[in-house]
């Protein structure tokens, strides 16, 4: 119980110094900080894949990239401004493809999975690359504004061009994401998957149906993937086919790995990490991948459990 409350303790403190970040931090940070956090909703949603499925995504940026477009076009064509409207139609979108995507790769297991999810991705990438006409591009879609409150009178409207409310509002969504997340993995259906990923052959013999628990949690990560693609649209202002591209995949790979699955905080911890890499590191060298994958070997080799597991084990 005492370390169930430290751990508890520590997600509030951090919660706490990212809310007080617009009272003493630069705009910088507050930009820094407002983008990790979606970059961690997105790596807390492969994360129920990996840790807890076991099942190693390598197209995950797909559905975050489809999340964004569904968002961009909804509220430059459609003309929709309220958040809940925005953020739901990322969702879906990004679930309704994940339905059939799903049905396919999860044929396959292993480093197959991998590649299958990885050439889903891909084509997606070209289709968004391609179709001009509906995405308009390498140009991508530009000049998304901010949402407004959903049913919300003009006069208590929020402005999320204000000086650190989007970062407010993308907080609470992050820890929306993570005690949903936590629900799910400690109900039934989280116990279930992590039984297939032990052992799934064992699992059909005692009578469970190991695909649709495996398509549902599918179906479930590419939803919340989504949503963070929307919240990512909503921020930067405009949706872009690099957003759906392998190496979006990759780096959240990184942070979930670096920060610790089967922990819903390790791959936060490990999105901070990823931002604040490519941020720091980049002013120094082009090549900055470079040292991210030394880090990320380093992690595998000596840190199997991650940033948390370290954290565990000095506990």
């Amino acid at each position: 119980m005492s370390r169930r409350l430290l751990r508890v303790g520590t997600v509030g403190i951090g919660a706490a110094l990212l809310a007080s970040l617009p009272l003493w931090g630069p705009r910088f940070w507050i930009y820094v900080a407002t983008q990790a956090l979606v970059f961690a909703i997105f790596a807390m949603s492969l994360d129920l894949l990996l840790g807890y499925a076991g099942l190693p995504s390598f197209g995950h940026a797909a559905f975050y990239g489809l999340g964004a477009y569904a968002c961009a076009l909804l509220a430059v064509r459609r003309g929709i401004p309220e958040l809940v409207p925005l953020l739901l139609g990322g969702g879906l979108v990004a679930a309704a493809a994940a339905l059939p995507i799903g049905a396919l790769s999860l044929r396959s297991t292993g480093v197959y999975f991998l590649m299958v999810t990885l050439a889903f991705a891909q084509m997606l990438w070209g289709l968004a690359v391609n179709w001009r006409d509906f995405t308009r591009g390498d140009d991508g879609i530009i000049g998304v504004p901010r949402p407004t409150i959903f049913h919300l009178e003009d006069s208590l409207q929020v402005s999320f061009y204000e000086r650190g409310a989007f970062l407010e509002l993308v907080l609470a969504l992050a820890l929306v994401s993570l005690l949903s997340l936590w629900l799910i993995t400690r109900s039934p259906f989280g116990r279930t998957l992590e039984g297939i990923r032990e052992n799934e052959h064992r699992m059909r013999a005692l009578g469970c149906p190991t695909f649709r628990y495996r398509l549902a949690a599918f179906v479930i990560a590419a939803a919340l993937a989504g949503m963070a693609g929307a919240l990512a649209v909503l921020f930067d202002g405009y949706a872009t086919p690099d957003l759906l591209y392998w190496t979006g995949s990759g780096l959240v790979l990184v942070a979930v790995i670096v920060g610790g699955s089967r922990s819903l905080v390790g791959p936060a911890l490990g999105a901070f990490f990823v931002v604040l890499s490519r941020i720091g590191l980049s002013g120094y060298t082009e090549r900055w991948e470079l040292l991210v994958g030394a880090a990320f070997i380093a992690v595998v080799l000596f840190l199997p459990g991650g940033i948390v597991g370290l954290a565990r084990r000095a506990i």
